[in-house]
């Protein structure tokens, strides 16, 4: 078996402690209630990222209903590390998943290019309008997504791409959080229960600056550079020009900030064409670009 894009038991102990968590028991009964909603459709075209909470939301799927009423549908584009594609196949193979890949094309559309605060709209257009024609071709009309109940409180402009397109996100409809969703992951020994989050390659771009296969594939090499020596737990290379800010792990800043482990780091990320390096201070911090200037 391939080796996953994980943090360790560490990881997932700092973030189960970190959020408000309800008793595994209620956790199951939330998963009571997703696999009764599942149940009541039939059958289900999942758009499977190889995240946390989509190869949960497949693997259940297939649980309940069976492979033969099933389809998770990867979408593959220039925006998504490659490490994470791997790891949806993978978890595909090990729990009997049927899938289909196919080919978005989101870097090329201007308006997503531009990367403005909307971003995500645009990729989830492009998405769903390609993913949902090939789930109808195959007999599947419900589509779901993988977004949970914490996601209804963000800013997930992504979101009303799904709405227009009639995609159901049954996690968030029983209510399960990313915290139930690692817990009844770990149970069923679906390897993602420990994977950190990883969205998108263009995240790590401030808003305003172009989005390119150059900047996507930089901050990749830098991301798996630092994999590579040693990073784990969550893990950001923000592109702010010839500069990288490389953000850690809370936890793990200490490891990577005595005079060796910054020299470490420095190295490895200039391997993918940065002539800066930083290391953030403050460490990881979720959406961190839309309040720190390039």
């Amino acid at each position: 078996m391939g080796s996953l894009p994980t943090g360790g038991v560490a990881n997932y102990n700092s973030i189960m402690t970190s959020q408000a968590l309800l008793s595994p028991e209620s956790a199951a009964q939330r998963e009571s209630l997703l696999a009764d909603w599942l149940r009541a459709r039939g059958g289900v075209a999942v758009g499977f990222s190889g995240g946390v909470d989509s190869a949960y939301l497949a693997c259940l799927a297939v649980e309940v209903l069976g492979a033969d009423r099933v389809l998770a549908i990867i979408g593959i584009s220039a925006s998504y590390p490659a490490v994470q594609w791997e790891t949806a196949r993978q978890v595909a193979r090990e729990f009997g998943v049927p899938v289909v890949e196919i080919n978005t094309d989101e870097i090329h559309d201007s308006r997503y290019a531009a990367n403005p605060t909307n971003r995500c709209y645009f990729c989830k257009t492009e998405l769903w309008g390609r993913l949902i024609p090939v789930a109808r071709s195959r007999g599947f009309d419900v589509v779901v997504d993988g977004t949970n109940a914490d996601d209804r409180g963000d800013y997930r402009p992504g979101a009303r791409a799904g709405q227009e397109h009639e995609v159901h996100s049954p996690l968030a409809e029983a209510g399960m959080t990313k915290a139930d969703i690692r817990e009844r992951s770990r149970v069923r020994g679906i390897p993602t229960w420990k994977q950190p989050s990883s969205p998108c390659l263009s995240s790590r771009l401030p808003y305003g600056t172009a989005v390119t296969i150059e900047r996507l594939r930089q901050v990749e090499v830098a991301e798996e550079q630092l994999r590579a020596l040693g990073v784990v737990g969550d893990l950001r290379v923000r592109h702010h020009g010839d500069l990288a800010r490389v953000e850690i792990a809370v936890g793990e800043l200490p490891r990577w900030t005595t005079p060796h482990g910054v020299a470490s780091v420095d190295a490895a990320v200039r391997l993918a064409g940065f002539s800066e390096v930083v290391i953030d201070s403050r460490g990881y911090r979720s959406g961190s670009l839309n309040v720190v200037g390039a």
